[in-house]
């Protein structure tokens, strides 16, 4: 209509206007009709979105069309062809500005009460910075309220999201504290360095304010981010964050519908991997644990219910062989993810028998289960204390690389291990320890001032873990890229920082089989990562089975330790499976199957 009144120059007694109010009718049933197909009109789209625009702009579109050949094939056109062109633009024109009027009324209504929600300033204008705004704004009980926006790009100066502008970068945090209110600012920066987090955080603590950060997106399985994910700052967050580029497709290739097992299930890392693992659809996921309560935990946290009456948990002891034996033959599992181990370096020190158990004859157990059934993988956890060995633990793990290397060569399936170093929040961790110092009001005792370690979230590595999993060879030990070892003094002190009262720091000295600095590689290892930045490649050399199942765990704690450095060597006798003279003689004449079956263990 408007277009042809404008066509007339408001000439109504020239324009046809019956013949434009019988357009406009068909335009109306035209509309309607293909409007209906599109699911325009069928509650398939939200208000103003781009794909209701994309379905408004294609029914207004064939509605055109139709219009002019309508026009075109009437014997004396009705009407110009100027009312359908020009018409149809002025139709879209006006609906998407109604639709974007109810899309404004309707994120009006959405929005937090400013007089009740906390006025926040948002540090990162980026993917996750914008995500959760919108997340905020979107949400009537949050309480947070955006009220500006930080961010260091130059580019971003000018942005506004959602109608909350950018006031600066982080040289602007003071004057934007003041301009806007708010006196909390929330870190959403997914992937950053520990300098920007500790220089942001330091930022705002002596501008007065609170520092919140929300999770990485790692660490957030459904990849959405709202006001409960917003918390307090922990150590990890001041050591750094790291983005794991993670080829799903490839992932899913060998996870989704197979049959699963982790060992350890109920650890920290195997707790971890049986929540990722989960995400692959897997045909079965077994998480076998001897901690009752550990896998009442990891299956609440992976259901939100814990009835314990499901037959993916599995209660054994790995020192059990005729056990793990029995359950592999039952549930034959196609992939295995080895995580139980002793892990505390000062009690193996002390007690390097239960490391032998456990560790070594652990894995053994495990690797001739796996072999009987013929798994597809197999992936041994190791720790970056087996590269270059001084400790018992260090060892124990280094032989475990190496059994598994030996599994590659007469098992059908692919056998790796996966090196990485401390965990983050792990139990028993240093950093556990720690937080236990402080909330008892220390002092924090650090071994040496100089000391350094790698670490990395548990998300991190599990996700690198099974990375890993999709692209080793067989025998390999693939080892995750850990950054910068970080100094533990420093640790100690940003957490005593963080402590309500004064919390001394206390210098104890290196315990019996500590580095000052953990190596990543042993001496003949070279880094080459020819298939992930984030994962090198490094060989192993195999090991017989029967160097280790002829130990004697219950000699003297020093032989024992003595024995297993031994057979860390890579020397031609140790891999010509010939045991050293002492292990020899004490061992005698032994049947290797024998000895696979009858000796074995686990732990978690």
């Amino acid at each position: 209509m408007a277009a042809v009144v404008a066509r007339y120059d408001d000439d109504f007694a020239a324009a046809p206007m019956t013949a434009t109010g019988i357009a406009v009718a068909v335009a109306m049933v035209l509309h309607t009709v293909i409007g209906h197909q599109q699911f325009l009109y069928r509650g398939r789209y939200g208000f103003g979105t781009f794909e209701e625009v994309r379905a408004v702009f294609t029914t207004v579109l064939a509605v055109v069309v139709l219009l002019v050949a309508i026009d075109l094939a009437m014997p004396r056109r009705p009407l110009p062809l100027s009312a359908a062109l020009v018409g149809g633009p002025v139709a879209l024109v006006v609906m998407c500005a109604v639709r974007y009027v109810r899309r404004l009324q309707h994120e009006r209504r959405l929005r937090p009460d400013a007089r009740q929600a906390t006025p926040v300033l948002l540090f990162g204008a980026g993917a996750a910075g914008q995500r959760l705004l919108r997340s905020l704004m979107q949400d009537p009980d949050s309480q947070y309220v955006p009220v500006g926006l930080i961010d260091d790009d130059p580019l971003k100066r000018n942005l506004r999201v959602n109608g909350v502008a950018v006031k600066g970068g982080r040289e602007n945090l003071a004057a934007a504290l003041a301009e806007t209110g708010a006196r909390t600012v929330i870190f959403a920066v997914a992937n950053v360095n520990a300098v920007t987090i500790r220089d942001v955080r330091r930022r705002v603590l002596d501008a007065g304010a609170d520092f919140k950060v929300v999770p990485s997106f790692g660490e957030l399985l459904d990849g959405t981010v709202s006001a409960s994910d917003v918390r307090d700052v922990n150590i990890a967050d001041l050591l750094g964050r790291h983005q794991v580029d993670t080829d799903l497709d490839a992932i899913a290739g060998y996870l989704k519908g197979k049959r699963v097992l982790v060992t350890g299930a109920g650890g920290s890392i195997g707790s971890e991997l049986c929540r990722q693992l989960h995400r692959f659809e897997p045909a079965e996921l077994m998480m076998l644990d001897r901690d009752e309560s550990a896998l009442h935990a990891v299956q609440l946290s992976i259901h939100g219910r814990a009835l314990l009456d499901s037959p993916e948990l599995i209660l054994a002891d790995l020192r059990d062989a005729d056990r793990i034996a029995a359950i592999f033959a039952e549930r034959r599992p196609q992939v295995v993810f080895h995580a139980a181990a002793l892990k505390h370096l000062s009690l193996l020190e002390a007690y390097p028998g239960e490391a032998l158990k456990s560790n070594v004859w652990g894995t053994q157990t495990v690797l001739h289960a796996s072999a009987a059934v013929d798994v597809e993988r197999f992936v041994n956890i190791s720790t970056d204390k087996a590269a270059n060995p001084t400790s018992v633990l260090g060892f124990s793990k280094r032989i475990t690389e190496r059994l598994t290397a030996h599994a590659a060569t007469v098992g059908s399936g692919s056998y790796l291990s996966v090196r990485f170093g401390n965990v983050l929040g792990s139990r028993g961790s240093v950093l556990t320890a720690f937080a236990a110092q402080i909330a008892a009001g220390g002092p924090v005792t650090v071994t040496d001032p100089q000391v350094t370690r790698y670490f990395m979230t548990v998300q991190e590595a599990v996700q690198l873990v099974i990375q890993a999993a999709a692209i080793g060879g067989d025998g390999e030990a693939l080892v995750l890229e850990m950054g910068k070892p970080v100094p533990i003094a420093q640790v100690a002190k940003q957490m005593a920082e963080n402590a309500d009262t004064p919390v001394e720091i206390v210098y104890t000295g290196l315990r019996p089989g500590e580095k000052l600095h953990e190596d990543l590689f042993g001496e003949d290892e070279v880094d080459v990562r020819p298939l992930h930045p984030l994962i090198s490649h490094v060989s192993v050399p195999a090991l017989n089975p029967y160097l280790v199942l002829v130990l004697a765990p219950d000699a003297e704690p020093d032989d024992v330790t003595r024995d297993l450095a031994e057979l860390c060597r890579t020397d031609r006798m140790a891999v010509a499976g010939r045991a050293p003279a002492h292990i020899a003689r004490q061992a005698g004449p032994v049947d290797l199957r024998q000895t696979i079956v009858m000796r074995a263990p686990t732990i978690n």
